[in-house]
């Protein structure tokens, strides 16, 4: 064991061998917002040695009270980028590609083509990419996680890992389910949901910009405790650990 590395207690944790796999793990985390930023520092803090991050973003003043790379001074940057350079400066080895842009349902087979990757973490919060990620993924035999909703909840004891055909009393779940049966899938796919239930005041109808056609009230510890428990499923399975 190397003494003072800045990975030294995981490796204490999980032992040279385990720790060497994740180091030879490509992981790619779709989605760089409130859920996907937590999962994209987990897995860099763990030291996954290369990640493909996407997300054609950029930080806005109202992600600071949940997205752990925004802050006054990334304010109006791409959030890959900036987090490209976070995780650069949490692990300098760390080989980070860049994907800015958004996921078109017709690029998403090629993202999936252009590189190996070991796992994939979905935290896409539009639909339509969201399933055509997850189909692809399965065709092609690569694992994935995929983060049901985390807007509207305040219960972190409530979150948990399931089966897609096995999630309860979530909106996006229920959506996901349905929509993903017309590919044959209907279980198979690992999720982390909650079932609390949704305050219908905290949600307003937007204009439909940007892919959304609401917002929902969020809080600073929730999506970070989706990303987490997503980075927990890739790590677990990355090292020989069976997940569900």
């Amino acid at each position: 064991m190397l003494k003072n590395h800045w990975n030294t207690r995981t490796e204490l944790l999980l032992g040279e061998e385990r720790l060497n796999k994740l180091r030879a793990a490509h992981v790619l985390v779709a989605g760089l917002g409130g859920v996907g930023a937590a999962a994209a520092e987990m897995l860099g803090r763990v030291g996954i040695g290369k990640m493909t991050i996407v997300d054609a973003d950029s930080v806005e003043a109202s992600n600071r009270n949940r997205q752990l790379g925004a802050l006054i001074s990334t304010d109006g940057k791409l959030k890959a980028e900036v987090w490209q350079q976070r995780l650069k400066d949490i692990n300098p080895d760390v080989e980070i590609r860049v994907v800015a842009r958004y996921l078109k349902d017709e690029e998403i087979p090629n993202l999936i083509q252009e590189e190996k990757y070991d796992y994939i973490l979905d935290c896409i919060d539009t639909i339509a990419p969201k399933l055509f990620l997850i189909h692809h993924a399965m065709q092609a035999g690569i694992p994935i996680v995929s983060s049901m909703g985390a807007g509207g909840k305040i219960n972190p004891s409530l979150v948990r890992v399931a089966d897609i055909s096995e999630t309860f009393n979530c909106k996006l779940a229920r959506c996901i389910r349905k929509r993903i049966r017309k590919f044959g899938i209907e279980s198979g796919v690992k999720v982390v949901f909650s079932p609390e239930d949704i305050d219908k005041e905290r949600l307003v109808i937007t204009d439909g910009s940007r892919n959304k056609k609401s917002l929902i009230g969020t809080i600073s510890y929730l999506p970070p405790i989706f990303g987490a428990f997503c980075a927990s499923v890739a790590i677990r399975e990355l090292i020989g650990e069976k997940v569900l």
